[in-house]
């Protein structure tokens, strides 16, 4: 298996003449390592399936049942073909805020772009479901209840799921960001026994924006189901 930090290292100087700044850089090297080792993850639990799990097996199967009951606790029954992006999106993210908990490593979901890119994965898949489900009648969702209203209503309804961008992007973005900043901040002052209670803090945080994220992202998924009123 390559090592980490030789991943890493060999992903920057690949991306180094693209000139999008060390911080660019990172983000996309961190996100690729994560994406590697969730991949390796996936095949190492699956490639002996037994009736009754054990080990790295059982571990999975808590999670992926875990998110499985909370998507159909959210959004219904109807709700279940959307678990591959919903669990694919908190795993990802919930792995890329703990990664940086390791002293040396970069979460990238502290870098803007990439919580960015998650949300409008978010705010795209809403649309698409949308109007899948309803077709050209989808555009009621933004009418509003009083026609004579819709006008009004319309362009108070598209500003309104454009800020679930913002919205999605600057909340994960700030809190991670923010937790990385105060962490290396103690971390220069006491380097031995003051950061660990901000690091404990920060492994509930994590915990706490993967969830967030992938609750309004199911909220959004289930509003666009829903028939308009």
């Amino acid at each position: 298996m390559i090592h980490p930090i030789l991943f890493l290292q060999f992903f920057r100087e690949l991306l180094a003449p693209l000139h999008i700044g060390q911080a660019g850089i990172d983000a996309i090297a961190y996100t690729w390592l994560i994406i590697a080792l969730l991949a390796i993850i996936s095949i190492m639990a699956t490639k002996a399936l037994k009736a009754v799990p054990g080990g790295l097996q059982n571990f999975m199967e808590v999670i992926i049942g875990g998110i499985e009951n909370m998507i159909v606790e959210t959004m219904g029954e109807h709700g279940r073909p959307f678990f591959p992006l919903i669990a694919t999106l908190a795993i990802f993210i919930l792995v890329s805020n703990l990664i940086g908990l390791i002293p040396g490593f970069f979460p990238p979901t502290a870098n803007i772009n990439t919580t960015a890119a998650c949300a409008v994965v978010v705010f795209v898949m809403t649309h698409v479901v949308g109007i899948k489900e309803h077709g050209a009648s989808y555009v009621k969702h933004f009418m509003g209840p009083i026609i004579w209203l819709a006008p009004m209503m319309f362009f108070i309804e598209v500003i309104g799921h454009l800020s679930r961008v913002v919205s999605l992007t600057l909340r994960l973005f700030g809190n991670m960001n923010g937790h990385e900043l105060v962490l290396m901040i103690f971390f220069g002052l006491a380097p031995f026994l003051v950061p660990i209670p901000m690091m404990l803090m920060g492994v509930l945080v994590s915990f706490i924006q993967a969830f967030v994220f992938m609750l309004l992202a199911m909220i959004y998924i289930q509003g666009s189901l829903e028939h308009a009123h």
